[in-house]
């Protein structure tokens, strides 16, 4: 999300790509030390999910200062070609990822309360957040699967950041065990 970010902003070209930008970027691991960075100065600013910020935006810890939207969902599985063949088959401890993702999304979708407290007593969130933030939520209903224009829009922008090489490596319809 930072290189969206870049290139949102127009950070991102030739010649800052080749200057390999980010390479002074911290590494700092947990979001509370994302916290105490950025109010001890040590860090300019960091990226975060909303609603798991929103509690210290609340409480004034911390300062909202901006929004960047993913251009594409939140989560993707992605699997070594080791586990993925090429021809649409999985190994079997994916394909068991993905029967218990998909058995979860069931029951939270069905389960909206019970999703509700467990979110606002173990995550964090106050239970009007909890509830806000469901609204928010789209599921498929099967995980298995991506669009190729998903990975067209990821792989775009990880070139023009210069994390990935024009004409090396595999091609986005190649990295696609199962198109939706």
């Amino acid at each position: 999300m930072g290189f969206v970010l870049a290139d949102r902003e127009g950070w991102l070209s030739p010649s800052t790509t080749n200057a390999q930008p980010y390479s002074n970027t911290a590494i700092l691991h947990t979001f509370e030390n994302l916290r105490k960075a950025v109010n001890a100065g040590a860090a300019d600013f960091f990226m975060w999910e909303y609603f798991t910020s929103k509690r210290y935006y609340d409480s004034q810890e911390i300062k909202q200062v901006g929004n960047i939207y993913t251009p594409w969902s939140s989560w993707k599985i992605v699997a070594s070609t080791q586990l993925a063949g090429g021809d649409g088959s999985l190994d079997d401890r994916v394909e068991d990822l993905f029967r218990k993702l998909d058995q979860g999304i069931k029951h939270f979708t069905v389960s909206q309360e019970e999703a509700v407290q467990y979110i606002s007593t173990e995550l964090d969130y106050s239970e009007e957040d909890a509830r806000a933030w469901i609204e928010t939520v789209r599921f498929p209903k099967h995980t298995r699967g991506v669009s190729l224009d998903t990975v067209e829009s990821c792989t775009r922008i990880l070139r023009k950041a210069g994390v990935l090489a024009e004409g090396k490596g595999m091609s986005p319809a190649t990295m696609i065990n199962q198109q939706r």
